[in-house]
């Protein structure tokens, strides 16, 4: 219990520090959950997902849906300002409703809690010093301050899920897991990125006998049952309306670019530097390339179809063909070499893959990597100095979500002191991890490159260029951030294929 008063002392301490961030800038993200509270609230479920009385239409599964019109609800028997759930009241931001909004991120965040208390309790107590900095780590996440209480979004809950439904099949309890699992797909469809992980540990697991394959009968219709049950509480009104082709178009919008306005730090973003690169040097050594229109130019900023100048294009197709590729020789070893670590360092991986390969990634999606991740990075020093890396670079390459100076101290000062913890977490670690002397001196290397990076961006790159190549500062953090993410992606698929048990 010692350890867990830790934790909850974080989350108590944690929560006064959110409240009084409650005045700092909001994305249109706030305005777009506003919106949806309206939408669930003033208008007949069978106009949620065709209403465009907004841009910010209503873009998440069913479940999410009913999260906000439950929220809704209770904003109304509480005497919030009912103007928030007028859907014609656009761009609508009173105190009362950023008081609201802000509160039910971190009520919501309890499952959070619950989840990373269940981690704790998963480890034997003599054993539960690491676990317990791992919960406190993830509770006390950069990203989960960045995104969700400044930024604005519902993450913390919605990873709560994820975790819990790991812990639940480390007890072998799988059939409560899947449950979990498929209502949080249908909370959130970008975590139909670890999906194919839970598939094959499932199938071989809980299908298939242990030895043999010989098909488990009763278990294969207790959870076809149950997978298909919670989809049906999803999605059966829109099926009865014969909604679904509108609410998948909303859900899968394809018609996205490759990459994000802001490059997310994934194998794209090296793909896009290189091709300035050689567009900007190659002509000097006499080669010619077709000019592409500003509005297709992968540093234009906006989002949209993508035309690379030198490199290939790139076509959605291809990005999902070769994520399922690499996704296969993951699953593979899953099949092989079913146990719980190994479907942690699966889930990861899959992650990983859709992050760094995927089309229109967003660069808040690093997220559904770190978390699940960390949950390994602390069994074995090997873990940690992959995990350094992503992390580092994971968060600070979402530093540029905050742009406005108020917030310039907060984002830099907690970044900075949780990668610090991180980097010194090992000489106070309760249990002894293996050293590897070259791969940390390259970690921390890495590490301490993004302090003249930053310097560059904040002050240099304006007293030489002025206004001209206001795209550059973005394009270098993005772009080292995503080879300090691609490496230790190298790092872990390494460790997960020769020696992950």
């Amino acid at each position: 219990m010692a350890g867990l008063s830790m934790l909850y002392n974080a989350a108590i301490a944690s929560t006064f520090m959110k409240i009084l961030l409650f005045p700092c800038y909001r994305s249109t993200d706030f305005e777009v959950h506003r919106n949806w509270l309206a939408i669930t609230h003033s208008l007949p479920i069978s106009q949620w997902y065709t209403s465009a009385i907004s841009e910010w239409t209503l873009d998440y599964p069913p479940f999410f849906a009913y999260f906000e019109f439950v929220l809704s609800w209770i904003a109304k028997l509480l005497g919030f300002d009912a103007e928030m759930l007028n859907p014609y009241n656009l761009n609508y931001a009173s105190p009362s409703v950023v008081i609201f909004q802000r509160s039910s991120v971190i009520v919501s965040e309890l499952v959070l809690l619950w989840a990373l208390r269940e981690y704790v309790y998963s480890y034997p107590e003599i054993n539960r010093g690491n676990a317990v900095l791992t919960a406190i780590d993830t509770f006390l996440s950069p990203g989960f301050l960045i995104i969700d209480h400044i930024h604005f979004q519902y993450n913390g809950f919605l990873f709560g899920l994820l975790i819990w439904s790991l812990i639940l099949a480390k007890h072998n309890r799988l059939l409560l897991s899947a449950a979990v699992f498929t209502t949080l797909i249908c909370f959130k469809h970008i975590f139909l990125y670890v999906a194919p992980a839970y598939f094959i540990y499932l199938l071989r697991v809980y299908c298939l006998s242990e030895s043999g394959f010989r098909p488990q009968i009763f278990n294969t219709i207790k959870l076809g049952l149950t997978v298909s049950s919670i989809f049906l509480l999803a999605f059966g009104p829109w099926i009865y309306m014969g909604q679904i082709p509108q609410l998948f178009t909303r859900l899968f919008p394809f018609s996205r670019g490759l990459c994000h306005a802001y490059w997310a730090p994934n194998f794209w973003a090296l793909y896009s530097f290189f091709d300035r690169v050689a567009y900007a040097f190659l002509p000097r050594l006499g080669y010619s390339f077709p000019e592409v229109p500003f509005t297709n130019a992968p540093t234009r900023g906006l989002v949209g179809d993508t035309m690379f100048s030198v490199l290939p294009n790139i076509s959605p197709s291809f990005t999902f063909y070769l994520c399922l590729a690499l996704q296969g020789c993951v699953l593979l070893k899953l099949f092989l070499r079913p146990t719980w670590r190994v479907f942690v360092g699966a889930t990861t991986l899959c992650a990983w893959i859709s992050f760094l390969f995927g089309w229109h990634v967003h660069e808040k999606a690093i997220l559904i990597v770190i978390i699940p991740f960390s949950i390994l990075s602390l069994i074995d020093r090997r873990y940690l100095e992959a995990f350094r890396p992503l992390a580092v670079a994971g968060y600070i390459s979402l530093l540029p979500l905050l742009f406005t100076s108020q917030e310039a101290p907060i984002k830099y000062l907690f970044t900075g002191a949780w990668v610090a913890v991180l980097l010194h977490f090992d000489k106070n670690a309760p249990v002894p991890v293996k050293r590897v002397f070259l791969l940390n001196r390259v970690n921390l290397a890495y590490v301490a490159g993004f302090v003249p990076l930053f310097i560059y961006n904040s002050f240099l790159h304006n007293f030489i260029f002025g206004g001209r190549f206001e795209f550059l500062p973005l394009m270098l953090l993005s772009t080292y951030s995503a080879w300090g993410i691609f490496c230790a992606f190298i790092s872990l698929s390494w460790l997960y294929f020769t020696d992950l048990k």
